[in-house]
C-alpha cells in the first residue's frame, strides 16, 4: 500500500523558471540573458546554494526540459547535496503538463523522471524519494488530482514488475494550481471535492495540502484589481476548509516583481507580505533573482525565509457577506478590463512579439501547449503582455480600473474593495511612475479605446489623489526609451535596435513584464 511523504519541511521560497528578467543572470559571464533548458541544472543548484531558495519549480508545461537534472544535480553538485538532500531539506517540484489541455506522452517521461531520481538516490544512500511532489496548472477539477496520484501508482508498480525494484511505494501528492477567478473565489469547493473522493479511493485523509494560487494569469485574462481580489478570496476559502476539515493547507501564491503579476521583488517584501497574509510559500522569478543587485536578493529570500515560516499562522477569513460582495467586485472589474483589452489584443500581439525569449518555450500551438485567449481573442503569454504595454509607456495595472472604481462606488462597494485590496494605492503609485502621457496621446489618435484608457488613469488619480507620471531619474529615462520604442515601432523600424529599447526599459524597471 502507498503512502504520503508525511514528515517534511514546507518551503517558503520556490524559484521558478518564469523567463521574466531583463538582464543577464549574474552566473552567466557572456552577458546573455537567455537561459537553456542545459543551463537550468546549474540555475537550480546556485538557487539552493547561493540564493537560499528552498524550492525550485521545475516546468514540464510548455517547454523544453532537461529530463536528467536530478542525475545531473547529484553528478555535477554531490557535496553540495550530500548536505542539504532533496527532499529532505531542498525541494525540486515538477509543474507537469496539463494532459486535459496538451497531449500526455510528456506526463509519462516526467513520471520515469521522478521514478528513476528515487531509484539514483537510494543507490547513493540519499534521503529517498528525492521527488514526491508535483503541480498540477489550470485545476478545475477535483478528479484530476485524483488520476494524477492513481496513474503515477500504477506506472510505478509497471516499473516494479518490469525492474524487480523492491522499494517501497509512496503517494504521489499532487498541488491545484488554480489560475481562474471564479475558482479561486471558490477554492474551498476544489478541496472539498478532493478531500470526498480522496477517502473514496485511498480510504483515509491526506495529510496536508499545499493549494497554489494564481496571480498573472487571472490578471491577464480579468485585470490587477480581479487577479488581487481572486487570490485573498482564495485564502480565505482554503483557511475555511482547514478549520472544518482539520487538514492543513500551506498555500502558494506565483507572483512576478511588477504590480500587474504580483508585486514581489526585493524592493517590496514588507509590503507584500501586509498584503497576502495567510500565503506559506511564494514564487522567486527570474526578474527577482536576475534585475536586482544579487546581495538584496539574497537579503529578501532570507527575510522571506524566515517572515513566511513564523508569519503563516496569521490567515485571512471571510467576513459576513463580504463573499458576496468580492464576486461582484469581480465582475465589475473584469468587465471594465476586458472592454478595454479585447479591443487591442491585435497590437499587443504585434508589439509582444518583439520581446526578447529568456527560456526554451514551446509554441502554445498545435500538440504542444495551449494558448491563454479572452472570448476568442488569443492573447501573448503574461510576461511578453506586461512588456508590451510598460514597452508603450502604459502600465497595465490602470486597465479598467478608474472605471471599475466609479462602478464600485455607485454599488456601495469601496470599503470592500480597499479591505480586501490594502496597497491598491501604493501598487498604482509604482507602476504610475513608468506612465508616458505623450504616448498616450498618440496612442488615442489610432484608437478610441485609448481614451478610455486614459479615463481610467484619470480617474485612478481622483479616486486615490495621486498624479500619475515620471518622478525619479529612473522614471524620466525609461520615459524617453518608450517614446523611441513608440516612435520606431510605428515607423517600422529596426527590431534589432526596438528589442534592445524594449530591453533596456525592462532593466529600468528591473523586470522585463
Amino acid at each position: 500500500m502507498s503512502v504520503y511523504i508525511a514528515d517534511r519541511r514546507i518551503p517558503a521560497t520556490m524559484a521558478t523558471q518564469h523567463p521574466d528578467n531583463a538582464s543577464p543572470p549574474y552566473w552567466k559571464t557572456n552577458g546573455d540573458a537567455f537561459i537553456s533548458s542545459y543551463d537550468e541544472v546549474f540555475e537550480c543548484y546556485l538557487d539552493f546554494a547561493e540564493l537560499g531558495c528552498e524550492e525550485y519549480m521545475w516546468d514540464w508545461e510548455g517547454k523544453f526540459v532537461d529530463e536528467a537534472v536530478v542525475d545531473r544535480l547529484y553528478s555535477e553538485h554531490f557535496n553540495f547535496f550530500l548536505q542539504r538532500q532533496l527532499g529532505r531539506d531542498v525541494f525540486l517540484t515538477f509543474r507537469l503538463p496539463n494532459i486535459w489541455l496538451e497531449r500526455g506522452y510528456r506526463l509519462a517521461r516526467a513520471y520515469m523522471s521522478i521514478l528513476t531520481a528515487e531509484e539514483l538516490a537510494r543507490d547513493l544512500n540519499m534521503f529517498s524519494p528525492p521527488l514526491f511532489e508535483v503541480i498540477l496548472p489550470m485545476c478545475d477539477e477535483a478528479w484530476k488530482l485524483i488520476y494524477l496520484q492513481e496513474s503515477f501508482e500504477q506506472a510505478a508498480n509497471l516499473e516494479r514488475q518490469m525492474f524487480g525494484n523492491g522499494r517501497p511505494l509512496y503517494r504521489l501528492q499532487v498541488i491545484p494550481l488554480i489560475e481562474t477567478p471564479e475558482l479561486l473565489v471558490d477554492a474551498k469547493k476544489l478541496l472539498d471535492d478532493y478531500l470526498r473522493l480522496h477517502r473514496e479511493k485511498f480510504g483515509d485523509d491526506p495529510p496536508y495540502i499545499r493549494a497554489f494560487i494564481a496571480r498573472s494569469d487571472p490578471a491577464l485574462n480579468s485585470g490587477i484589481v480581479t487577479a488581487v481580489l481572486a487570490a485573498k478570496g482564495a485564502l480565505c476559502e482554503f483557511a475555511d476548509f482547514e478549520e472544518e476539515s482539520g487538514i492543513p493547507v500551506y498555500p502558494i501564491i506565483g507572483v512576478g516583481c511588477l504590480p500587474f503579476r504580483g508585486g514581489l521583488s526585493p524592493l517590496t517584501v514588507e509590503q507584500f507580505l501586509s498584503e497576502y497574509e495567510g500565503v506559506r510559500t511564494v514564487t522567486i522569478q527570474s526578474a527577482f533573482r536576475y534585475d536586482h543587485p544579487k546581495e538584496s536578493v539574497e537579503r529578501a529570500i532570507r527575510d522571506l525565509n524566515l517572515s513566511l515560516r513564523f508569519r503563516w499562522g496569521k490567515k485571512p477569513r471571510w467576513q459576513e457577506s463580504d463573499k458576496e460582495r468580492l464576486k461582484r467586485l469581480i465582475a465589475i472589474f473584469t468587465q471594465c478590463y476586458q472592454e478595454v483589452v479585447e479591443g487591442l489584443a491585435e497590437l499587443v500581439n504585434e508589439l509582444a512579439a518583439l520581446v526578447p525569449r529568456r527560456r526554451e518555450r514551446m509554441l502554445h500551438i498545435g500538440l504542444f501547449g495551449y494558448p491563454r485567449g479572452l472570448r476568442g481573442k488569443v492573447l501573448p503569454r503574461a510576461i511578453p503582455f506586461t512588456a508590451a504595454f510598460y514597452s508603450l509607456g502604459i502600465p497595465p495595472e490602470f486597465l479598467g480600473v478608474g472605471r471599475g472604481l466609479v462602478q464600485a462606488e455607485k454599488e456601495g462597494l469601496l470599503d470592500t474593495l480597499f479591505r480586501y485590496y490594502r496597497n491598491i494605492k501604493l501598487d498604482l503609485q509604482q507602476a504610475g511612475g513608468f506612465l508616458c502621457w505623450e504616448n498616450l496621446t498618440l496612442l488615442e489618435r489610432e484608437s478610441p479605446l485609448w481614451s478610455k484608457v486614459r479615463e481610467d488613469i484619470e480617474l485612478c488619480q481622483r479616486f486615490l489623489g495621486i498624479e500619475f507620471g515620471p518622478t525619479e531619474t529612473d522614471h524620466f529615462l525609461h520615459r524617453n526609451l518608450v517614446s523611441s520604442i513608440y516612435h520606431l515601432w510605428r515607423r517600422g523600424g529596426d527590431e534589432e535596435r526596438l528589442r534592445r529599447y524594449i530591453v533596456e526599459a525592462g532593466q529600468i524597471r528591473r523586470s522585463l513584464g
